[in-house]
Formats: structure tokens, C-alpha cells, sequence
């Protein structure tokens, strides 16, 4: 017989959305958060530890105390409407392996979210981010290494987990590239010749060996390089740039469908080449670039 304890049922839940929906180690971390804080806000209310049955007794004015309580905390709409996403799947997964009905969280609605569109860099400022994070480093190495990184994500579509992830066998690259993305979703991008030239210049200078189970990118002690050094060295370079708080490692990607839509690609090839499951998380850059026009178009025209 299934274990019905709390404990019990998020162990399950996260192993399912992990080797089932092969969902990313920070996806799973953050449902794991959630839950970790829904029971420890349910045991302090409730006097007791979580079980299958306390959930289903819940009804929508306890679901609504816990959000309550984090919102106390400084919990925006938009994190809400997240813990509440992670909540319901956990809700399905509850009904689908143990029958177990969570009725009063079916009645919660998502706070409403402003959509808020993404915001491209200039290609000048995006290439001068990603060379200007390398220059700030003393080690050429280095330089070159960040550098090349944030040229893979301008250059090539690639979020930083997927650049992060790369293995020394993908070296050399060649004219594309096979990548593993969300869900671990294979797609093929296009490897621009100043890309790979970048990731030419790192490799030249990298003092560790080119092993092809190992990290492409190393962090300064040979280990793997992780993004929030990485990120850390960005925000320095982006502060002596002048650039906005939204110029960030995720924003060379949007700035790579960006330019691919103002120069005439179609929607369809820049949702492969994003690997973007669906394609109306591709179309919010037809949006962008509407965006971008009317600011050219105010700029200049006389009666603007």
C-alpha cells in the first residue's frame, strides 16, 4: 500500500516530475520549496504532521490562509500565481497515483499577473556585454571563457543551463550543434562563425584538459562553471556599461529572437531553434518587435 504521509507523497511527487516529465533540477527545487513551506505553515496550523488526508480535508479558506501567510512574507502576484502552479500539478499528481481529491484548492484562482515583455539589447549592447564580462577578469582564460559563454547565448539561442551543460565532446563546433534543452528535448542551432571562434580563443588558453565527459566551461579550479558566478561578473559589467537591471544572461536570448524576427525569420524556425514546445511562447516577439517599431516611429516621424 502507498505511503499517504506528506513526506512520503512529495518524495513521489518530485521523482515522477523528475524522471517522468524530466523537469530541470531548479524547476524541481522550487516545487520543492513550495511544499516544503505549505507543510510547515499546515503543521503549525493544524498541530499535527501532513498527510493525504489532512490535504483533502482542506478547504478553500485554508488554502487561501496559506497564501495569506506568504504574502505577509512579501510574496508578489507573480511568485503567487508560481506557488500556486506548483500546487495544482502537485494536486494532479495526488488525483492521478492515489485518488486523492483536493477540492478546496480547486477553487482558488491565480492572482492575475501583468504580461510583461521581455527586453533585447542592441546588437552593440549585446556583444559588448558579453566582451565586457570578460574583461573583467585578470586571467585571459577566463576572459575568454565568459565571453564565449554569453556569445553561445546572443549567438546561438542558448538558455545559460544549456551552455553550462555542454561536455568537451561538442568541441569543435561545427556549423550547428545538437543541444539538450528543457525536458530534455534535443533541437539543433546554428553556430555562427564568431561563436565559434569565441569558444576557439577559450579553448586555446583553457589550462584544463579538453576531456569529452567533462565540462566544456570550467569554473577557476577546474570544476564545472556555475551560473551564478557567472551571472555575478555580468551584473559588474552591466553597471559600468549603463545597462538596465533587465540586460541579464536571459536577455541575450530574448535579443537573439529579437533580431532574428526584425531581420525577417519566420516564427517557426526561431521556436526551433529556442526549443520552445509551443508556439505562443515564440510569438510574444512579435510583440517585441511591434514594440521596437512604434518607438522608431515616434522617435522619427515629424508628428510622432
Amino acid at each position: 500500500m502507498a505511503e499517504t504521509g506528506g513526506d512520503a507523497l512529495a518524495r513521489q511527487w518530485l521523482a515522477t516530475l523528475g524522471n517522468e516529465r524530466r523537469l530541470s533540477p531548479h524547476t524541481l527545487r522550487a516545487y520543492q520549496a513550495t511544499l516544503e513551506r505549505l507543510f510547515a505553515h499546515l503543521r503549525h496550523a493544524f498541530g499535527c504532521e501532513v498527510d493525504a488526508a489532512l490535504l483533502q480535508g482542506m478547504t478553500a479558506a485554508d488554502w487561501r490562509g496559506f497564501l495569506a501567510a506568504r504574502r505577509i512574507g512579501g510574496l508578489g502576484n507573480k511568485s503567487a500565481a508560481r506557488e500556486l502552479s506548483a500546487l495544482h500539478t502537485f494536486a494532479r499528481f495526488l488525483h492521478d497515483r492515489h485518488g486523492v481529491l483536493l477540492p478546496g484548492l480547486q477553487q482558488m484562482a491565480a492572482p492575475k499577473v501583468k504580461k510583461s515583455l521581455p527586453r533585447p539589447l542592441s546588437p552593440a549592447d549585446a556583444i559588448g556585454l558579453a566582451e565586457t564580462t570578460g574583461e573583467l577578469h585578470d586571467e585571459p582564460w577566463l576572459q575568454a571563457r565568459d565571453t564565449a559563454v554569453l556569445l553561445l547565448l546572443y549567438g546561438a539561442g542558448l538558455r545559460i543551463g544549456e551552455a553550462l551543460a555542454l561536455k568537451g565532446a561538442a568541441w569543435p563546433l561545427g556549423e550547428s550543434l545538437r543541444v539538450v534543452g528543457k525536458g530534455r528535448k534535443e533541437r539543433l542551432v546554428a553556430i555562427l562563425p564568431s561563436v565559434r571562434e569565441a569558444v576557439g580563443r577559450y579553448v586555446a588558453l583553457s589550462p584544463w584538459p579538453l576531456d569529452a565527459g567533462a565540462p566544456l566551461f570550467r569554473g577557476a579550479r577546474g570544476g564545472p562553471l556555475a551560473d551564478g558566478v557567472l551571472r555575478a561578473t555580468l551584473r559588474k559589467a552591466r553597471v559600468a556599461l549603463g545597462l538596465p537591471a533587465s540586460a541579464t544572461p536571459h536577455a541575450l536570448r530574448h535579443s537573439f529572437a529579437s533580431h532574428l524576427l526584425a531581420k525577417g525569420a519566420d516564427l517557426r524556425t526561431i521556436q526551433e531553434l529556442l526549443g520552445h514546445q509551443s508556439l505562443a511562447s515564440t510569438q510574444i516577439y512579435t510583440s517585441i518587435d511591434s514594440a521596437r517599431l512604434l518607438d522608431v516611429y515616434h522617435s522619427a516621424h515629424p508628428r510622432g
